[in-house]
């Protein structure tokens, strides 16, 4: 493991796209042995699709790891489609994606976005879940989105005011409204500068600098499938993913949080912790969002393996 704490560059050992129905195919690649201990990975966006990056999170020696580019995101086609694009679909597409490989049951690891669907795709199908490991947790509470757009979250306060000079909205307007509307409404140029805002916010919230340059398809692709999903409610009844942690109690379950999280911040996981004490909480102090920030994903690795013993030991 090198000094970022991340496992070595790794090729798939195989990929491929499956066809999941209403005319999406998912692109999906597998990384390590064919016997190794499952691990279906979850990105998060929605709609950002996975990066070569995200697989040395996992022990290509020990983990059949499968990634999992989202309907709409990434590589799978079509790219940024929104037709039968809900959590429900993304929850039933998992489904297919692990009868198609012939893997009974599987560890789940998601972050941010990814955490919501990990317990999503849990609470519809616990009995193909050996263990759940999830990051900078969001729940898809419309208070969520709400302080997220609206720059309530910590140290979001000045990215907020770039953000809404760039729609040209004021501050008591719906910037999630005023965002969807551009982005998906059908003038390229007008939709291409609110994208860039909204990435541009987001980027600044990971520390990272401004795009200087023109997006390409899956950025484009990824605001569109953010803005489908953030101006629906994630297509999720209120309270839905806490109250369905009910049907979660037996898994063994890691929730890693950065503590200065400004994307997703410390009381969204601290809710769902309360709701699930059983779950092991892997607090990662002066850490933000990052999934492959060091302090991440020293954290990630170290839950991933506990949940992993857990599973050996029963099994």
């Amino acid at each position: 493991m090198s000094a970022d704490f991340l496992y070595p560059e790794v090729k798939p050992r195989c990929a491929r796209r499956i066809a999941v129905g209403d005319g999406h195919y998912l692109y999906v690649e597998e990384v390590g042995p064919a016997d190794g201990v499952p691990v279906l990975f979850l990105h998060g966006g929605p709609g950002s699709g996975c990066t070569p990056a995200q697989r040395r999170l996992f022990d290509p020696q020990r983990f059949r790891t499968v990634l999992v580019d989202q309907r709409g995101a990434g590589r799978s086609q079509p790219l940024g489609a929104l037709n039968e694009n809900t959590t429900a679909d993304l929850v039933a597409d998992l489904e297919v994606v692990r009868e198609a490989l012939g893997i009974p049951a599987w560890i789940v690891f998601g972050g941010s976005w990814g955490s919501l669907l990990a317990l999503a795709y849990a609470q519809i199908y616990p009995e193909h879940v050996l263990g759940l490991v999830l990051r900078g947790i969001f729940l898809g509470s419309q208070a969520e989105i709400a302080a997220y757009v609206g720059g309530e979250n910590p140290g979001a306060h000045q990215a907020w005011h770039t953000f809404s000079r760039a729609l040209g909205a004021v501050a008591s307007g719906d910037l999630l409204a005023a965002c969807a509307a551009r982005v998906l409404g059908d003038d390229a140029g007008e939709a291409e500068r609110a994208s860039r805002a909204w990435l541009d916010y987001e980027r600044t919230l990971l520390g990272e600098a401004p795009l200087d340059r023109s997006l390409d398809a899956r950025e484009l692709a990824k605001v569109r499938i953010q803005m489908h999903y953030l101006s629906r409610h994630c297509f999720l009844a209120p309270g839905q993913l806490l109250a369905g942690v009910e049907r979660l109690r037996h898994l063994p379950a890691a929730i890693v949080q950065g503590l200065s999280d400004p994307v997703c911040p410390p009381k969204n996981a601290d809710a769902l912790h309360h709701a699930w004490p059983e779950a092991t909480w892997f607090p990662v102090s002066n850490a933000g969002h990052g999934g492959l920030s060091p302090p991440i994903a020293r954290a990630c690795i170290k839950a991933l393996g506990w949940v992993a013993e857990c599973v050996e030991v029963v099994g």
